[in-house]
């Protein structure tokens, strides 16, 4: 039987983010179904990866093999217990940032701060990401044709990522080397690690999801998805005829109600058949899960 290869998102996908109700035993049932030997898991997720541990700890989330963070401008392995930096992935996607990039770009938007326009804290920085908060007033299109055009002037060519917090009813835009974000981190790992691409599969349930959600790998949207993300995504898809290659999430599966980590595992499920057996064993208790024969429980 082949592995499974999880990447899901963190907030607003496996732990609460905003006023949807989540299914009380839906992470425990999913930290045992992680821990089954034909499972690999990534975190794919805006945050930085010691906030993804600190995150891992909150939550009482399974550990991870690796951690895509910084909306994809890092990739972290877990090796003997410590977290190692994918020197490759810095390296490639550091050629579209000048020596000067961060601080350059920062201080071109400085005349677009505002109340509705600023910058995140420091701690939500990286080294090749640069966060604002935006007002849910801010018209994304209209922002994003400014950015591009005070950059492009100066020859800056930058890839701008929009999505939300919910539970701070505020925007979110982030600002990424042109060959960084979630997909092109998750397929350069891919890459590296040789996933099959259809054993893939990818939740999420946020605007810099998007991409990842409509690349054709098998892909879940969590029932707590904003109404303008799952219509986006399935506009992309329904465009180039892959609506069979995401699953939204409907609750009700197992008694749990589709929000967060219940949509993961219904997902899951639904590509993956064979994991049914698993599901019904984490959901007994069994803290360890392995096959009895190819395929079966």
């Amino acid at each position: 039987m082949q592995q499974i290869v999880i990447c899901s998102g963190v907030d607003g996908t496996l732990i609460p983010n905003g006023l949807a109700v989540e299914s009380p035993n839906a992470r425990r049932v999913f930290s045992q179904i992680a821990a089954h030997q034909k499972i690999r898991l990534a975190y794919v997720s805006g945050r930085n990866k010691d906030q993804v541990v600190q995150a891992i700890k909150d939550y009482d989330l399974p550990e991870p093999d690796f951690i895509i963070g910084d909306v994809g401008t890092t990739i972290y392995y877990a090796t003997g217990g410590r977290w190692t930096a994918n020197q490759k992935w810095q390296e490639e996607i550091s050629r579209d940032w000048r020596d000067s990039g961060r601080r350059e770009i920062i201080e071109l938007l400085s005349s677009l701060e505002s109340k509705t326009f600023f910058l995140q804290p420091s701690k939500k920085q990286g080294p090749y990401k640069i966060s604002y908060f935006t007002s849910h007033a801010v018209d994304p299109l209209r922002l994003r044709n400014i950015i591009a055009g005070i950059l492009g002037h100066h020859g800056i060519v930058t890839q701008l990522v929009f999505s939300r917090d919910d539970s701070q009813q505020r925007g979110l835009l982030d600002i990424l080397p042109r060959k960084a974000n979630k997909l092109l981190a998750l397929r350069f790992l891919m890459i590296e690690e040789r996933f099959d691409s259809m054993r893939t599969v990818f939740a999420g349930d946020s605007g810099n999801d998007l991409d990842a959600l409509t690349s054709g790998l098998p892909a879940i949207l969590v029932k707590n998805t904003a109404s303008d993300v799952r219509q986006t995504a399935l506009y992309r898809l329904d465009c180039m005829g892959m609506q069979d290659r995401l699953y939204r999430a409907k609750g009700g599966f197992m008694g749990m109600n589709g929000n967060y980590a219940a949509g993961v595992l219904e997902g899951l499920i639904h590509f993956f058949p064979e994991t049914a057996n698993w599901l019904e064993c984490a959901q007994n208790g069994l803290v360890r899960l392995q096959p009895t024969s190819e395929g079966t429980m």
